[in-house]
């Protein structure tokens, strides 16, 4: 699908910005009908007078929240957890799972989010590590183990359009269409400006051959909202295509292949359309 079939598709680095998009938002943003949970206030120390191993852990989260990720790492790992409480030792694996995830190093990151999860002491953050748990799954094409995380969100009362969109995609890799289509409406329900979901849906209804009017529709409204979007406009010059319109499908993929150059997907699309070589 346009360079990223329900907004990722194939096309690897689509689907690293659409994955960016999503952890963005469970490491910490805006999140939807998601219970507040109210955190008791404490009297703290200096920083000077805390223990070492607990400078250790304040300095890690100071450089984490500065985008320092590869120093933050170094930070949590000169702390010993025998030295430190309960809550810290659940405070340093949130830490170094979302370390390890921004740093791509999957594998360890999914060993300390874990750990937050299984100890389900704070909401907020149980529901932060599963999403992000989804991301790294669906990014390492483990999209039953990334619905099984999901689902468990989905029952437990956590919705959010992050959350559906994860589910959706979740359903198209495994090619249950009407399913992903069924979790993008869920997503447009709670954001119904949601140009992810506008683009993903629109791209399965035209190419599946849903509803390929409905499909250019929704292709048309996420290149409003994203004009300047590779992804979306190959989106719409693909659905512009189902539905026979092919000058306009031209034209369309014409400014995606000029906007992203190397996009194969893209490339492969303008060639079917114009019927050779580009």
């Amino acid at each position: 699908m346009s360079g990223n079939k329900p907004e990722w598709s194939n096309s690897q680095r689509s689907l690293a910005l659409h994955i960016a998009a999503l952890q963005r938002e469970a490491l910490g943003g805006k999140q939807e009908a998601v219970p507040i949970v109210k955190v008791e206030k404490t009297e703290e120390k200096p920083i000077e007078e805390k223990p070492r191993e607990a400078r250790r852990l304040h300095e890690g989260k100071r450089l984490f929240h500065m985008s320092h990720w590869e120093k933050a790492l170094k930070e949590f790992q000169l702390i010993d957890p025998d030295k430190i409480d309960a809550p810290e030792q659940a405070e340093l694996a949130y830490y170094l799972g979302l370390c390890y995830t921004k740093l791509g190093r999957y594998d360890e990151a999914v060993l300390y989010l874990e750990q937050v999860v299984t100890a389900g002491n704070n909401p907020m953050r149980s529901y932060q590590c599963r999403m992000t748990l989804a991301l790294i799954y669906l990014r390492t094409n483990r999209s039953r183990m990334a619905e099984f995380e999901l689902k468990r969100l989905k029952n437990a009362g956590f919705e959010s359009a992050p959350m559906y969109n994860a589910l959706a995609y979740a359903a198209y890799s495994q090619k249950r269409y009407r399913q992903a289509i069924d979790y993008y409406e869920k997503t447009l329900e709670i954001d119904n400006n949601n140009a992810t979901a506008m683009n993903s849906m629109g791209y399965i209804l035209a190419d599946r051959g849903f509803d390929t009017v409905r499909g250019l529709m929704f292709c048309r409204k996420a290149v409003e909202f994203r004009p300047g979007n590779a992804a979306y406009m190959d989106s719409l010059g693909w659905a512009y295509y189902k539905c026979g319109e092919m000058t306009e499908a031209r034209n369309w993929l014409k400014k995606a292949m000029e906007s992203a150059p190397k996009e194969k997907e893209i490339l492969e699309h303008l060639r079917m359309v114009i019927g050779g070589a580009v």
